[in-house]
């Protein structure tokens, strides 16, 4: 691997890092957060929403920002500002402060994150994708698993601002080094233009989902809006010369497959996490950090399960890989929902992160590897999108049926979704080099920069 190679693949992997982190320590912060600055439960529950409605909507759209301006630079910005609006929130003199720098740190966010997958498909020939994509991944895993550790002893310790400073100083220095060395990354796209109708509609779609799958039951409104939304949007699309959504990219059944794939592992893994921590807490009376022990060995199983998937895709192709693990992830889901003491939940656990992990570096290798380069942004967005929206999904479905039919239905309920990504890995290849890497495509699309 190259100098160049090895900083691409840092930054990547510094960028989903600081995402994960972020997403995992707010829950333990937020009952602290709530009584230290007097805000209301829903006040709270906003601090999470309008990060995720912020950055699930404009994904997309700044994947394509991407592909116009550069990945690079757009990850040097998005980190830059994460970084910022971090250090903000831990300067905030109140809950409205919060609230509304999770919004710019949502917008931050959704700039960095598709531009960590666009700099890793410029960097790397597509068949040398499979280990960064699977380091990348082991580090979202272990970032997820430390998560509720530090954050639970930086709020004993420190307080809870403390927890959002952890983000700034590897924000702030991989941005600068994103804008300050120079690389392939910087040869944007002239060709791709912003479909900015394509995008405002598509943002309203998402964003009204994500609002109305966070506010269930009440959101009748926000999905009537989502649907009106979306049938604009497709229409727009269709009509448009210049499309959000280009087709090379919609027109990809292995990419329609893997995303599928991904909403539904997704779905299934945060709807399970969900339900199986409500009743740790709240049924079995332990606390955040004893459950975060007892899910120490999801993340190590998917920091394990990462650098070995390439291997496996190798020689056996996606399909047959990613099918094998939605089927260990419904399968894992089970074992969960019947699990009444900690080995057996630590199994689950267990199992849970070695489908899941394995089914991320499928997903994400095909969803990467099968886009142009011109491509690779709005790729990744659609990538990180499933990703976002999945898990909205899974613990709606999760804490609807846990209320109203117990445990074992709602976890039987996400493994069936979990099953549901297993027939959509159907449409993913059958061996990864040979489907995925034409032979006699040369240039960009063939995932080398032109000059390397």
């Amino acid at each position: 691997m190259t100098a160049r190679g090895r900083l691409v693949l840092a930054g990547s992997a510094a960028g989903a890092a600081v995402v994960a982190l972020d997403g995992t320590v707010l829950t333990v912060v937020q009952p602290t957060l709530q009584r230290e600055l007097g805000a209301s439960l829903a006040q709270v529950q906003w601090t999470s929403t309008a990060y995720l409605v912020a950055v699930a909507s404009l994904l997309v759209s700044a994947g394509r920002i991407g592909d116009r301006y550069g990945h690079q630079r757009v990850f040097g910005l998005g980190m830059l500002g994460f970084g910022v609006a971090s250090a903000g929130i831990g300067l905030a003199p109140g809950v409205g402060w919060v609230i509304g720098l999770r919004v710019v740190q949502g917008v931050f966010g959704a700039l960095l994150q598709p531009a960590t997958l666009g700099m890793l498909r410029a960097a790397f020939p597509p068949d040398r994708l499979g280990m960064p994509i699977a380091v990348r991944t082991s580090v979202i895993g272990l970032a997820a698993a430390a998560g509720p550790l530090v954050g639970g002893a930086l709020v004993a310790a420190v307080g809870w601002r403390a927890v959002f400073f952890l983000h700034v100083v590897p924000s702030l220095v991989f941005g600068v080094l994103a804008l300050t060395v120079r690389g392939s990354q910087q040869q944007q796209s002239t060709r791709v233009r912003f479909d900015l109708p394509g995008a405002l509609l598509l943002a309203l779609c998402l964003a009204s989902l994500v609002q109305a799958l966070v506010d269930l039951p009440g959101s009748a409104a926000g999905l009537v809006v989502s649907a009106l939304a979306g049938l604009a949007f497709v229409r727009h699309e269709r009509r448009t010369a210049h499309p959000l959504l280009p087709s090379d990219v919609v027109g990809s059944a292995a990419i329609r497959g893997a995303l599928g794939m991904l909403l539904a592992a997704s779905a299934a893994f945060s709807g399970a996490l969900f339900v199986v921590t409500y009743v740790m807490q709240e049924a079995w009376g332990l606390s955040p950090l004893q459950s975060a022990v007892r899910g120490l060995p999801l993340a190590g199983a998917m920091v394990l399960a990462a650098p070995v998937c390439p291997v496996v895709l190798r020689r056996v192709g996606a399909r047959r890989t990613a099918g094998a693990a939605m089927v260990v992830v419904a399968l894992a889901v089970l074992v969960l929902s019947r699990a009444s003491g900690t080995v057996a939940v630590c199994g689950g656990f267990a199992l849970l992160g070695a489908g899941f992990g394995t089914v991320m570096v499928s997903a994400t290798q095909v969803v990467v590897r099968a886009a142009a380069v011109e491509s690779a942004g709005v790729a990744g967005g659609l990538k990180q999108t499933a990703a976002n929206v999945g898990p909205t999904i899974g613990v709606a479905v999760g804490s609807a049926l846990l209320a109203g039919s117990g445990r074992e239905w709602a976890l039987g309920a996400l493994a069936a979704v979990a099953l549901t990504g297993a027939l959509a890995a159907r449409a993913l290849p059958g061996r990864t080099v040979a489907s995925l890497t034409h032979p006699p495509v040369t240039g960009d699309r063939a995932g080398v920069p032109a000059g390397r």
